[in-house]
């Protein structure tokens, strides 16, 4: 039996990156991009390697381009993760997996490391496959603080649980991850919003800004973990935004969200090293006149756009500068 499974691409629309320090976040999915898996029984375990994880290479000079765009890393490290967290989740819980073997294969087209969440998209994706070959039933709160375990507790990558919500749950969800809820039931608030409560979106991105999300966020972290007044004061301030950008949705006024999001951006600039190339695909929409905001950790935008004039206006000029722009599809 071949099954297949799939996790889309997400945008953090309001709260990102509160996610990570107890905070809330609105965000929506993008099914503009997905990862998807095939798995199916096999005498040994084999994890077939992807376009990703590319092992041969026409010259030296095309060695030093793949690595140089997609980093040392590939895709096969998330699967292992998953695999081995999986068989943890069955043991820790008293889960008798059935004995046999698989062969797991993935292909994604989720732009690489420009923060639409690309690398959780594999592993809720693997997850996935996972549990419905071995019929293995997780509760749907639960997924999105495994699926995060196996980058933050396996892979040492410094990660937030907005990834895996949204890409659980899909559509546009609103999330709060206060610590006491995560303490006790052990999982945030997590609110389906209808996507018809949304302004118009558009979602810009840029291959050659992509890096690991950890480069941005483990240095915040750290001050955060110090206690640092700024940092700690600032993601409370991001937190509320989420809040109030929910309240507008929920009242029917989500045009009123779009300066929400670019309170969201400055209050991140202030805390957060941003490059000048990640600041300009801000500031480019930021001239044309729309609302604009991080999708994730920096490589991609996720904004409010007024209609069609603006939206065509606004694509020619981030193309001048080699980025491309889509207006997401979230149903």
């Amino acid at each position: 039996m071949m099954i297949h499974s799939q996790a889309y691409a997400r945008a953090g629309l309001v709260g990102n990156p509160s996610d990570g320090y107890f905070g809330k976040t609105i965000s929506i999915i993008v099914k503009n991009f997905r990862c998807r898996v095939a798995l199916y029984e096999s005498p040994r375990l084999v994890i077939v390697p992807g376009h990703r994880d590319q092992l041969d290479f026409d010259s030296m000079d095309h060695l030093v381009s793949f690595v140089e765009e997609s980093g040392y890393y590939g895709a096969t490290r998330l699967v292992k993760a998953t695999i081995k967290k999986f068989h943890d989740y069955g043991t820790q819980h008293g889960i008798r997996l059935e004995q046999k073997n698989f062969t797991i294969e993935y292909d994604t087209n989720i732009p690489l490391r420009v923060g639409l969440a690309g690398s959780s998209a594999i592993v809720t994706a693997t997850l996935r496959a996972l549990m419905q070959f071995y019929d293995v039933q997780i509760p749907k709160p639960l997924l999105p603080s495994l699926i995060l375990s196996v980058e933050t507790d396996e892979l040492k990558i410094t990660a937030g649980l907005q990834d895996r919500v949204v890409q659980v749950y899909e559509g546009c969800v609103y999330m709060d991850f206060a610590r006491e809820r995560l303490a006790q039931p052990g999982y945030g608030h997590y609110e389906p919003l209808s996507p018809a409560l949304l302004p118009p979106l558009f979602v810009a991105y840029h291959d050659a800004l992509s890096e690991g999300t950890e480069v941005a966020h483990s240095p915040v972290r750290e001050r955060w973990l110090a206690g640092e007044p700024k940092v700690v004061e600032t993601m409370n301030r991001i937190a509320a935004l989420a809040a109030e950008a929910r309240e507008l949705l929920l009242a029917g006024r989500g045009v009123e969200i779009g300066p929400l999001l670019d309170q969201n951006f400055d209050l991140r600039a202030s805390i957060y090293q941003i490059s000048t190339d990640n600041r300009e695909l801000v500031e480019r929409a930021r001239r044309e006149g729309a609302h604009v905001h991080f999708a994730g950790s920096g490589g991609a935008v996720v904004g409010v756009c007024r209609d069609d004039a603006m939206f065509d206006h606004l694509a020619h000029s981030y193309a001048q500068m080699g980025a491309r722009m889509l207006k997401p599809i979230i149903q």
